[in-house]
């Protein structure tokens, strides 16, 4: 997977908006102003940080070493993938879903209702 899939498929989420943090040279992907995805690179290779919970974070890290704590975010929330390592491109999609579904059920209901979930 490529930074551009990945941003493709985090931009067609409903309210998504995406803004480039210069110091961490990363576009971050937000709604309702929330981050939900962080497209940048990692060592030299493409990665997204995605929020999860702190339970699959560990989850994952122990069944993937594509799979790995964010340097610049919340290590017990934040986790990290490769995007072109061994992780399928279908389970990158879900945790994408999955961060957004979290950020979006942290919103208040007016901005819920606003992006029709």
């Amino acid at each position: 997977m490529t930074h551009s899939e990945i941003l493709q498929y985090c931009m067609n989420k409903a309210g998504a908006s995406q803004d480039i943090h210069s110091g961490l040279d990363a576009t971050q992907i937000k709604v309702a102003d929330v981050l939900f995805a962080m497209v940048h690179e990692a060592d030299g290779r493409p990665v997204v940080s995605l929020k999860t919970s702190p339970a699959l974070a560990e989850l994952l890290r122990d069944e993937h070493e594509d799979v790995f704590p964010s340097a610049q975010l919340n290590k017990a929330h934040w986790s990290t993938v490769h995007l072109d390592g061994e992780l399928p491109d279908s389970q990158i999609y879900f945790l994408v879903d999955a961060s957004y579904q979290q950020v979006i059920d942290t919103l208040p209901d007016s901005a819920r209702q606003q992006l029709g979930s």
